[in-house]
């Protein structure tokens, strides 16, 4: 049997790139050079879609600002990873598998942060904690399984909506109006 590593598929890797990419941004946001006087990254408005000030550190990392390949791999990199995690997320509701729709939730939600996905970020940290039988912030225990289940299940089409808009908006980024 012949050992795979997928960067693309493998959680761990991903987790571990995950964490390299926050560590070097918690060093950058203590950086005052990211942003002009006026606290301005010079990137288009993201809404409350995409935090600038950690987006930037991603482009920050791309060799040539034209072409920006590199951050542009993480970013439709990113996307296949939210697309697989979606679905994993999907038969483990119809499961009712809280440990795995925590789990699912903790790892999309670091890959989301590394981006600077707010909403998305803020949905699976829900998910997560409602995985592990507590309250949205992770403080309280809901003893009920069903209860939590159902509280997933509410926030789940908003999740994909959040992850839709960062996606596009993304995108038109990149200037990739591919579906």
């Amino acid at each position: 049997m012949t050992a795979r590593h997928d960067s693309q598929e493998d959680p761990v890797c991903i987790h571990t790139h995950t964490r390299h990419m926050v560590s070097m941004q918690k060093e950058a946001n203590s950086c005052p050079s990211l942003q002009s006087d006026a606290g301005s990254t010079g990137l288009p408005d993201f809404g409350d879609n995409i935090d600038p000030l950690t987006f930037e550190q991603i482009l920050e990392m791309d060799d040539d600002e034209e072409e920006r390949e590199f951050s542009k791999s993480i970013v439709f990199g990113f996307f296949e990873q939210a697309e697989n995690t979606f679905k994993s997320m999907d038969s483990s509701l119809a499961k009712g598998n809280l440990e795995s729709l925590s789990s699912l939730g903790h790892f999309l939600k670091g890959s989301s942060a590394t981006l600077g996905l707010t909403k998305v970020k803020d949905a699976c940290e829900k998910i997560q904690h409602y995985g592990a039988h507590k309250d949205e912030t992770g403080t309280h225990t809901v003893p009920d399984a069903n209860v939590c289940l159902e509280r997933i299940k509410k926030i789940m089409p908003t999740l994909k909506h959040d992850y839709s808009e960062a996606e596009s908006i993304l995108k038109r980024y990149y200037h990739d109006y591919s579906t």
